[in-house]
């Protein structure tokens, strides 16, 4: 697959390979020993965003990191994007490493499959990290539509394909800027590195798949929720301090029983670029924590 210059390598320790799943291939990095962990990405960013905590907890865990379809180093498939096949498509990385179990964090659009995945998965995740990003249907979901910010869940089609081609890094930009605290820890070789991959061929089109998926996956949450059913693993709701904050717990507090919340200071979304040591530390307590402490 096609390499693009790395902002935020990984450890040395990490291999990288392209696993079949679900219809597609994963480009997938993992490394390391100990209770397995898998790092979902959002939109953005790819797998790249997650260097600093993996190069943390990959000294006593088995860190696993795909890229999301049709994003990153991953494949470009035509479907696929709710976030429910996206679960498939994590499963089959799951049967490809032989784990059993997994401690799940995840970001922005990645909260969206992680959120499936432990739906349908239950046993399969001992404890899960939303961080920073709704999920479609659960809780106040019609009342963040409505922030004016989130224009770009409604962007997207040929035309808005035509008027990004070759302009990837002013569209992402305006996110970046948008949803930092401090844009300037967004920094230009990051940036540039994400647009290169935004550029390659398919990936708009995926992101833009991504979104459109969101009335899906809505309408699939609404139908798990309708059943009784709620998340029963430990769930820490993560929010930057100037973005989701608070916000997140009360999201999953609508579809799980054992939420307890964080908040990053100093942080807008992209807590890995604006304070990933404060991330780092607070995951960190979350895995290693007992499991019986009850609602936060």
């Amino acid at each position: 697959m096609p390499a693009a210059t790395n902002a935020s390598a990984l450890p040395a320790e990490f291999n990288e390979q392209n696993v079949r799943t679900n219809g597609t291939t994963l480009y997938v990095r993992a490394g390391g020993q100990g209770q397995p962990v898998v790092l979902l990405h959002g939109y953005g960013e790819t797998g790249d965003m997650w260097a600093p905590m993996a190069t943390d907890l990959v000294r006593d865990h088995q860190v696993i990191i795909p890229d999301l379809r049709g994003l990153g180093l991953s494949e470009k498939p035509p479907g696929g994007f709710d976030k429910k096949t996206q679960a498939g498509d994590l499963m089959g990385v799951l049967l490809y490493f032989g784990v059993d179990q997994i401690d799940l964090i995840a970001h922005d659009i990645g909260n969206m499959v992680a959120f499936q995945f432990a739906a349908l998965h239950p046993k399969r995740v001992r404890r899960l990290v939303l961080i920073d990003a709704p999920v479609p249907g659960v809780g106040p979901w019609e009342e963040i539509l409505k922030n004016p910010l989130l224009w770009h869940f409604r962007f997207g089609g040929p035309d808005m394909e035509r008027l990004v081609a070759g302009r990837e890094r002013i569209y992402l930009d305006r996110f970046w800027n948008e949803f930092s605290a401090d844009p300037t820890k967004f920094k230009e070789a990051t940036r540039d590195h994400y647009a290169e991959l935004y550029a390659l061929p398919g990936a708009m089109h995926s992101g833009f798949a991504q979104f459109a998926a969101f009335d899906q996956d809505a309408a699939d949450n609404r139908a798990w929720l309708a059943t009784g059913a709620r998340l029963e693993m430990p769930v820490l709701a993560v929010g930057g301090e100037k973005s989701f904050g608070s916000t997140m717990a009360a999201v999953m507090r609508a579809a799980a029983t054992d939420v307890r919340e964080g908040i990053i200071p100093a942080s807008g979304h992209w807590i890995m670029e604006e304070n990933p040591g404060a991330t780092i530390t607070l995951v960190r307590g979350f895995l290693a924590g007992p499991r019986d402490t009850g609602q936060a």
